[in-house]
Formats: structure tokens, sequence, C-alpha cells
């Protein structure tokens, strides 16, 4: 096991270094399944300097060499709307890099993908692709471009002008690597890099994110966002089993307001059929009321009915 930084850490400090595009190119390369060369690093509104500013997500911006734009993101703490934030992601990043009077066949092509570290949806794989198709209401068939639409866009393929979606579940990746991609995921998972491992990057990988090759600064700087990595983890944590007992109590303090009210709700409809079946029997007032415990008024008002 070699002593390896973490690859949201790397990203913000150390693939920003033309000397390491290899790396990016090579994870790229993989899940892709392109030969992706990175023409530059894009600036990005959240790539703040300091890993504690944005402790819980890192992104980077990448244009390649097709000028595609590729947004990588991690996430590490569950959020409930993260589907959206995607969503958000790509929009901004489409009107960020639009130009006045661009035309829009000029727009960017944008690829998102996001690593998560929480449990996204529901469902049974690590690894999900999202693109945008046109099906027919009624012919149910794709629909696709025209010859002339195929030249505005470079494509034959509709989904390729739209953004497209990765999702990477890494907690949901349990098994060994069967193929390239998936010992990229496990290096994403467990900062372990096979000695043979023939995917793109991951020897470069190994060799330039080794925390003992890093300077001493870098060292520091790694241990310190660490700490504060876990100091935060620590904190959502005992936030988190806080109002999970704080929840549990509210909880419990319905239920028995809850059983209590049926409880009541049963005993008066009891009371109620009792002085139906005494004011069929002919019996005074008195009598029923001392027999059942309602009101007058209840009484005379069932009698009414």
């Amino acid at each position: 096991m070699r002593n390896t930084v973490r690859f949201d850490w790397a990203l913000k400090r150390l693939l920003r270094n033309k000397t390491n595009y290899g790396i990016l190119e090579g994870f790229l390369s993989e899940l892709l399944a392109d030969d992706i060369k990175i023409e530059k690093i894009l600036d990005s509104e959240s790539n703040k300097q300091t890993f504690d500013n944005k402790l819980n997500r890192v992104d980077m911006l990448v244009q390649n060499s097709k000028l595609e734009i590729i947004i990588i993101e991690f996430q590490t703490n569950y959020m409930s709307d993260y589907l959206t934030r995607m969503l958000y992601g790509t929009s901004k990043i489409i009107i960020d890099f639009m130009d006045m009077g661009m035309n829009y066949a000029q727009v960017k092509k944008i690829i998102s993908i996001n690593i998560v570290f929480f449990d996204l949806g529901h469902g049974l794989d690590y690894i999900y692709h999202g693109t945008t198709n046109f099906v027919g209401l009624n012919k149910h068939d794709i629909l696709n471009l025209s010859t002339n639409e195929q030249k505005v866009y470079l494509t034959p393929v509709i989904a390729k002008v739209y953004p497209e979606y990765y999702i990477i579940k890494v907690n949901q990746f349990n098994e060994h690597a069967k193929n390239t991609v998936d010992e990229w995921i496990n290096f994403l998972k467990t900062e372990e890099v096979s000695e043979n491992t023939i995917a793109k990057g991951l020897k470069q990988a190994r060799e330039t994110l080794d925390l003992l090759k890093l300077t001493k600064e870098e060292q520091l700087d790694y241990y310190r966002d660490m700490n504060a990595f876990r100091d935060y983890e620590s904190g959502m944590t005992s936030n988190y089993s806080l109002g999970e007992e704080k929840g549990i109590k509210i909880g419990e303090e319905k239920e028995r307001i809850k059983g209590e009210e049926k409880l009541k709700y049963s005993l008066k409809q009891k009371q109620i059929e009792t002085a139906k079946k005494c004011l069929k029997k002919g019996m005074s007032m008195d009598e029923i009321i001392d027999l059942t415990e309602l009101t007058e008024q209840e009484i005379i008002e069932l009698n009414n009915k």
C-alpha cells in the first residue's frame, strides 16, 4: 500500500500543473472511452485555493482539444438536491462561456462528471451516464439531425449537442477492478494503485501523488487540510446524531399524543353509542348523563339526529 494523497486534494493543488495533466487525461480517457488531451484548465467560481473553504466539494473545469468543457466535481457529503445542483452547474457554465452576439451553434459542449461519496438516487450500479434524446410520442423513434444540422453541430447525434452527465458513486464500488475504469474508481475510493495497472494515468498518479514525494510545505498543507476535513466530518456526524436523537424524541412525543387522541376518540364513540341505546330505551336525561358522562347538550343533539 502506498501513501497516496486524496485525489480531490490533488485536483486543487497538484493537477493544475501542466506537467501533471497526464493523470487527469488518463482518468478522463478511461471514463469517456476517448483519447482526451487537456488544452487548458479553466477558472471556476468555486475553485478556492484553500481546502477548508469548500471542505465537502471540489470542482475543476477542463477544456479538451475538441474545445469541449469538462466539469469534474467531487461531493463528499450528502445533498438531497444534488441532481439539480448538477443541472445548475452545466447551465451556468454554458452562460458563462457565451459571448455577446455568439451564434447558438457555438454554445460549448459540456460534460459533467460527478464523483460522489454518498448514495445518490436509487440504483444498483456505481457508474451512470445521462444524455438527452427526443423520442416520438406516436412512432417511438429517436429524433436525428438532418444533414445540414450535422454540418452545423459537427456531430450526427443529437445527444452530443446537449450536456452529458456522469455519476460515479464511489462508495457503491465494492468489487475487484474488472477493467481500467474500475481501477480508477478503486483508486478514488482507496488511494491505492496496483503495481501492474494498465489504466491510463494511474502509474503517473501513483508516483506524483505519493505523499512522501511532496515538498515539506505541501505535506504540511495536506495534513492541515485533512485535519480540517476530519474535524468537519466529525462535526457533521455529531450534529446528525444529535438531530437524529432529537427527531426520535419528537417522533415519540407525536406518537404519544396521537395515541392519546385516538383513545379519547374511541371512548367518545363508545359514550355516544351507549347514549343512543339509552335514548331508544326511553331512559331519563339524568340517567343517561350519569351513565355516559356526556353533557345534556350532546345528548339532546344525538336525540335530534
